[in-house]
């Protein structure tokens, strides 16, 4: 299972969130370092889609998507040279798939630190970048010298000298507008900016109206208009304390209580989908009575690999899948009419899963 990591400052509300992605039981303290060890969660994806089918299958079961989520010790300023949790944190980050900053904007006497989103990512953003120049400058010269002899590593070689630019000037690698083909040839160095990232910037309960100023504030900073970062970067606005309020309450009470605060399906929904798409992860759904079920694959997967998410024997036997659009079918309203009305196409072994696809397999082993 894929999973992201929440990074942040210290009682920037990371705990907080975790408990309200995955039902856990962190430790939320207003103290720094309550959190020393990783809490690893599961989070549910939220789909829509899949509900719908489910409704017009008249399904027994449904099974969402899900992805692990992490909760990650505080950072501090310094954390690169072994300040607060230092190495133990950068450990725990290297083994996250992508990265969810958790940038306080709330004012309260009773929990220490900066209140400032941006000072929150200046920090975090230096912190990774210093760990990630250390990596570069440890592994580079090794193999320059390597490539002397070996000249398949050249390519390794010119992407870490281009990594090198950008870290000594403390731009983090999803800044840098890097190439895609540079992207892949880091990313065997585990780097910790070469990631896409999502922030959530965290303001107070009462504090709800100041969402766009503070997700606009962070936006500018991070990802302005048409600069190389706008694409790799998501920014999201919430109060995690609300949420974490309404996500502890049954499903009707859940969506009174966030539609009376005009915050429509709430903003963890979108937060999770938002992880799940910055993964590169993708849902191809399988709809029937028994069961309706999403199933997660990469972007660009292809019909038989993501025949293999559903069981090693439809990969191996592959012959064709039967495809459909979610919506089409929706709108048609069965599998069956939707194949009488010649709607439901045969792929091949070549075809490109689309998100949101509705398949079946036929194979034979």
């Amino acid at each position: 299972m894929e999973r992201f990591g929440l990074v942040g400052l210290p009682n920037a509300g990371k705990s907080s969130l975790y408990n309200a992605l995955t039902g856990g039981g962190a430790l939320a303290a207003p103290y720094a370092f309550a959190t020393k060890d990783p809490n690893i969660g599961v989070a549910r994806v939220p789909d829509t889609r899949l509900d719908q089918l489910a409704i017009m299958s008249k399904t027994q079961k449904t099974v969402h998507a899900t992805v692990q989520v992490v909760d990650i010790g505080g950072i501090v300023e310094g954390a690169s040279k072994g300040e607060g949790l230092g190495n133990k944190f950068l450990a725990n980050i290297r083994e996250v798939e992508a990265t969810v900053f958790v940038l306080r904007a709330f004012e309260d006497d009773d929990v220490p630190g900066p209140s400032d989103p941006l000072e929150h990512l200046r920090i975090v953003e230096l912190e990774l970048a210093l760990a990630d120049l250390e990596t570069v400058e440890s592994r580079l010269p090794r193999l320059q010298k390597s490539s002397k002899l070996d000249k398949s590593v050249l390519e390794e070689v010119a992407a870490l000298e281009v990594a090198l630019t950008s870290l000594s000037e403390g731009i983090p690698l999803y800044r840098a507008g890097l190439s895609a083909d540079i992207r892949l040839a880091l990313a065997p160095h585990f780097l910790l900016t070469n990631r896409r990232v999502l922030a959530v910037v965290n303001v107070g309960e009462n504090e709800l109206d100041k969402i766009p100023e503070a997700e606009a504030s962070v936006r500018a900073e991070l990802a302005p208009p048409g600069s190389a970062s706008a694409a790799e970067v998501e920014v999201l606005g919430m109060s995690v304390q609300l949420e974490a309020e309404a996500a502890q309450l049954d499903e009707a009470d859940r969506a009174e209580m966030l539609g009376e605060l005009g915050l429509g399906e709430g903003a963890l929904p979108r937060m999770v989908r938002s992880a799940y798409h910055l993964l590169g992860l993708r849902t191809f759904i399988t709809t029937g009575e028994k069961e309706t079920r999403a199933w997660t694959f990469n972007a660009g997967g292809k019909a038989p690999e993501c025949a293999g998410k559903i069981h090693s024997d439809l990969q191996r036997g592959f012959i064709r899948a039967e495809v459909i659009a979610w919506d089409e079918l929706l709108e048609i309203g069965s599998w069956n009419k939707a194949k009488d009305l010649g709607k439901v196409r045969s792929e091949g072994k070549e075809y490109e899963v689309i998100d949101g696809d509705v398949m079946e397999i036929r194979f034979n082993v």
